[in-house]
């Protein structure tokens, strides 16, 4: 190397290296967590590249994706819902309920209100009656749960069904891309529309620093209260993605999504305590967690030791992006 190319290429390592450290380092560590779990599957799985497979991967993550964009949106401001997975199980069985007496657009519009009120009540308890996030959601998602129940009991006979075509068109794909993945690109592009919103900025503003906010004129209430709508929103959406992609309801299913989406946001980068962090990482997030599912599946585990194993390599996802969560996480 010439002399004169030494200054230069310090000078790039000193701008990558300055690059990552601006809050750009979380979202590049879920993207090498997204390459070792590709590279894994490509590895290991026989069947990973063929054209049932990966639609089937696109399917399986959309309801993840969008709850954990969700819960993204309200953890920036300082909040979290540990009821966001039971708000799409509840979408998702009154859509699926009103589809036949009002049609398929008309049930999907309830839903998704259902979802956005869900969220108003969770954010009234938070900002309003001032209960901690994770006591008033925790509670409300057994109410969420019992009027999922209440509205499509286990084992109802003649169950409700999407139509067909609903169904088909999930699964498909378009140009040669699944649908799914179009899908994914629609809440990519969702948070892109939402991250230039004066809302979202005050929902970084409040997540940062909440006391700061009041005092410049930011209406802290109404932005912790509409961060929970919008979670709701996401969840509503995430359940139509469940619909389709079984073709029914299932009012037990979709609890689960609530503490899996949380991971997807850590490993995405998102601070926990708010105010840094964004959907971009957490859609990846989703994936290596969904590439992890895969991965588990090829490597065919006893039944009695599969959770655990899971549970491990999730774990050891969290680990990985958890050594820069002191950082400040990109957007």
């Amino acid at each position: 190397m010439s002399p004169e190319q030494t200054p230069s290429t310090l000078q790039l390592v000193r701008d990558a290296r300055s690059w990552l450290l601006r809050g750009r380092l979380p979202v590049a560590t879920a993207v090498a967590l997204l390459m070792v779990t590709l590279v894994a599957n490509l590895l290991i799985a026989e069947n990973f590249l063929t054209a049932f497979n990966i639609r089937s991967i696109f399917a399986n993550v959309i309801p993840l994706a969008a709850v954990a964009v969700g819960q993204t949106v309200i953890v920036l401001g300082r909040g979290i819902d540990l009821s966001i997975g039971t708000i799409a199980t509840l979408s998702s069985v009154v859509t699926v309920s009103l589809v036949e007496p009002l049609g398929l657009l008309p049930a999907m519009l309830v839903g998704l209100g259902s979802g956005a009120a869900c969220g108003l009540v969770n954010g009234l308890l938070v900002a309003v009656v001032r209960l901690q996030p994770i006591v008033a959601t925790f509670a409300t998602s057994f109410v969420w749960s019992g009027l999922a129940l209440y509205v499509l009991p286990p084992g109802t006979a003649a169950a409700p069904r999407m139509p067909d075509v609903v169904v088909q068109g999930y699964r498909n794909s378009i140009l040669g891309v699944p649908n799914a993945a179009w899908l994914l690109l629609l809440i990519a592009l969702s948070w892109l529309v939402l991250k230039r919103t004066a809302l979202l900025r005050h929902v970084y503003a409040v997540g940062g620093d909440e006391q700061a906010s009041y005092a410049t004129g930011v209406r802290v209430v109404r932005v912790q209260i509409m961060t929970y709508v919008v979670g709701g929103t996401y969840a509503a959406f995430a359940s139509f993605a469940m619909l389709a992609n079984s073709g029914s309801a299932d009012a037990l299913a979709g609890g689960n999504l609530t503490l899996v989406s949380i991971a997807a946001l850590v490993i995405g980068g998102t601070r926990l305590s708010g105010g840094a962090g964004g959907a971009g990482g957490t859609i990846i997030g989703g994936m290596v967690l969904q590439l992890l599912t895969s991965l588990l599946v090829a490597l065919r585990p006893p039944t009695d030791i599969r959770q655990l194993i899971d549970g491990l390599l999730v774990i050891f996802a969290l680990a990985l992006a958890g050594l820069w969560s002191s950082r400040r996480g990109g957007r």
